[in-house]
């Protein structure tokens, strides 16, 4: 157990629940639970304090051990036990949850005694110290985040046995989700999310008893008030699903249209930098924050200064470790920017440890969707936190990566630079010849390429440019065409 910093007077308490299972090193357990307590602060919650488990696996029922329970209902002010006994049900429901029950009478009578043998809910570390003996803070946390996925039951009991409101990680992203979406559509996906993740638990939830409705004659029940909340979910998720068709349909005739231009998107993990790059790159306004997720909406915006033709950048949302499924399919309209770009600039964050696990994750979510065939570049941002010898170590493992960092102007440039190599193949040096009765073409050199020397004869203008050899060739046809 690990407690935290005093929180912030008014502030939602929230303490964190990990395990360790088997295969997580140290390091990768310590990064996934700060990953955690940065999804919970951006939800607006404070961190109260951590509470960590090494098992085999979840313990059935509860995730925890009997003793961590314990010792997390020290920080919620809760019993730390879950009732044994099932609730009084109607005949029609009991017949229904037969099956279910069941198994939920075994799992609450607690664990075999063999499995009991060979994990202990008391860990080695936890020996001469009654968990239950922990003083309670004067303030009791209001939340729980378990750092998994949670079955209906499990967040059930969780709940019971700590007297707090239990969200899972997946609930936790779909609520920040929740909270950033901006445009029509991502309200929309976010929508349907988060009533695919209340459907299943709607029965856990404590639902009312069977709705009696007559039947023919009069007799028998009608649907219970669990099976009538379902269907209005699955009516309003198909509601939803046209609406969400409809924008998809508008889109995809602009995303049509742009197909023959050149478009880039920025990929990457969340908070990697995507939005401060593309602010850098198109002098958009794009919004920035140190948060997750913070940019949940497609934006498209030219490449500045613009080349002829345009360049067309666009910011995606960030991907994240266990992305719940009903996010990954919500987005994926979202996502077919990166599958419809002709470059992916895959942007990562160099100075958070675990950026190769993050790289792994978006690489496994492009591939999911199709676009690992895009052709890509790897920037490695923010640099300006390494030491010397780790961006030497980096420049060493990622050779034809880019390490820049956003805050630097000439590495901005640079990464300009390659998008714009990328298009219009490498740069070189040329002279072009520009008549006095066609003047107004000088203005497009200087547009489409770097002007190094200008100088006048009694013929027209001599201009000494660097630029793309496919915009110099773009310019000679001009020059060549007389307009």
């Amino acid at each position: 157990m690990a407690a935290d910093e005093t929180p912030r007077a008014g502030t939602p308490r929230a303490v964190l629940v990990s395990l360790q299972l088997p295969g997580v090193t140290d390091a990768a357990h310590e990064a996934d639970v700060a990953e955690l307590g940065r999804l919970v602060k951006t939800l607006g919650l404070e961190v109260v304090g951590t509470v960590s488990q090494r098992r085999a696996h979840p313990r059935a029922g509860t995730v925890l051990g009997l003793g961590k329970l314990e010792e997390l209902a020290a920080f919620t002010g809760g019993t730390g036990k879950i009732p044994a006994h099932v609730p009084q049900k109607t005949k029609a429901q009991l017949r229904r949850e037969k099956a279910e029950e069941s198994a939920a009478a075994a799992e609450l009578a607690g664990e075999p005694e063999a499995d009991a043998e060979a994990e202990p809910d008391v860990e080695p570390d936890d020996a001469g110290a009654s968990p239950g003996a922990r003083p309670a803070p004067a303030e009791p946390a209001e939340i729980v985040v378990v750092n998994h996925e949670l079955t209906p039951r499990e967040q059930r009991n969780l709940e019971k046995a700590t007297g707090a409101e239990v969200l899972d990680r997946s609930q936790v992203i779909v609520e920040i989700f929740h909270r950033h979406a901006k445009s029509r559509e991502a309200r929309l996906q976010v929508e349907i999310a988060r009533l695919t993740y209340v459907a299943p638990r709607l029965r856990e939830a404590g639902a009312g008893a069977d709705r009696q409705r007559g039947g023919i004659g009069g007799k028998g029940a009608g649907e219970s008030a669990v099976e009538l909340d379902r269907r209005r979910i699955r009516d309003r998720i198909a509601e939803l699903k046209r609406e969400l068709e409809k924008i998809a349909a508008e889109q995809g005739v602009r995303r049509a249209q742009r197909r023959a231009q050149r478009r880039v998107a920025l990929v990457g993990y969340t908070n990697a930098g995507k939005s401060s790059f593309m602010r850098a790159l198109t002098g958009s306004t794009v919004y920035v924050a140190d948060k997750l997720f913070a940019t949940l909406d497609t934006t498209v915006r030219a490449l500045k200064p613009e080349t002829e033709p345009r360049i067309l950048v666009s910011d995606t949302v960030g991907f994240i470790k266990n992305l719940p499924h009903e996010l990954v399919a919500s987005f994926r309209s979202t996502l077919d920017e990166a599958l419809e770009a002709s470059l992916l600039l895959h942007l990562v964050d160099a100075a958070d440890p675990t950026f190769r696990e993050q790289l792994a994750v978006t690489r496994a979510v492009l591939a999911d969707i199709g676009a690992s065939a895009v052709p890509s570049c790897l920037v490695l941002n923010k640099r300006d936190k390494l030491s010397a010898a780790a961006q030497a170590e980096l420049a060493l493992e990622f050779p034809d990566a880019l390490l820049v960092s956003v805050r630097e102007p000439a590495d901005v440039e640079r990464v300009r630079a390659h998008i714009v190599t990328f298009f219009d193949g490498a740069r070189e040096q040329a002279e072009l010849f520009v008549p006095y009765e066609r003047h107004a073409l000088v203005r497009r050199v200087h547009e489409g390429a770097e002007v190094l020397a200008e100088r006048h004869d009694e013929r027209g203008t001599h201009l000494e440019v660097r630029g793309p050899a496919t915009a110099l060739a773009r310019l000679r046809e001009l020059l060549a065409a007389g307009g």
